[in-house]
């Protein structure tokens, strides 16, 4: 086994999302880079849906969309709440002064900061869909220092 299998990264993330149109709007303003990669439909447990994959190479995120009526479709879980489900995703970033400018244009606001640490900058948005992003710029290279637990 070589060392790359040693260490797993995450390749992608599934989601179930009411309407996934929004979600890529969001992913595409914060990471112009990023596109659709693929996309279908079918069935899934006996219901019609459509899924997209949008990401680059190396990452990508899987959005399912069932088609369904809209009061069936169900509902992200309460982000201000103590129930189980996604909480948000975090991405790094190497400038988040950008990543804050590009969703600006695209008409995005931040919903709230992170906590004051010594080697971190990071904010939180929700985006149409009800889903929390976290963006995170590290001003260490030091797992110690990016790590610290205050």
């Amino acid at each position: 086994m070589t060392k790359e299998l040693e260490k797993p990264r995450i390749e992608h993330v599934n989601l179930v999302v009411t309407a996934i149109d929004p979600t890529v709007k969001f992913l595409k303003s914060a990471f112009p880079h990023w596109d659709v990669r693929g996309e279908g439909g079918g069935e899934w447990a006996g219901i019609p849906r459509r899924w997209v994959h949008v990401g680059d190479d190396g990452n990508y995120i899987t959005l399912n969309e069932f088609l369904l009526p809209e009061a069936a479709r169900g509902r992200h879980r309460e982000l201000q709440s103590s129930e189980p489900g996604l909480a948000h995703i975090g991405f790094e970033v190497t400038d988040l002064a950008a990543v804050v400018d590009r969703l600006k244009e695209a008409g995005y606001e931040p919903d709230h900061l992170g906590e004051t640490h010594p080697h971190r900058r990071n904010l939180y948005y929700v985006d149409a869909e009800g889903l929390e992003f976290e963006f995170v710029e590290y001003s260490s290279d030091i797992p110690a220092e990016k790590n610290l637990y205050q």
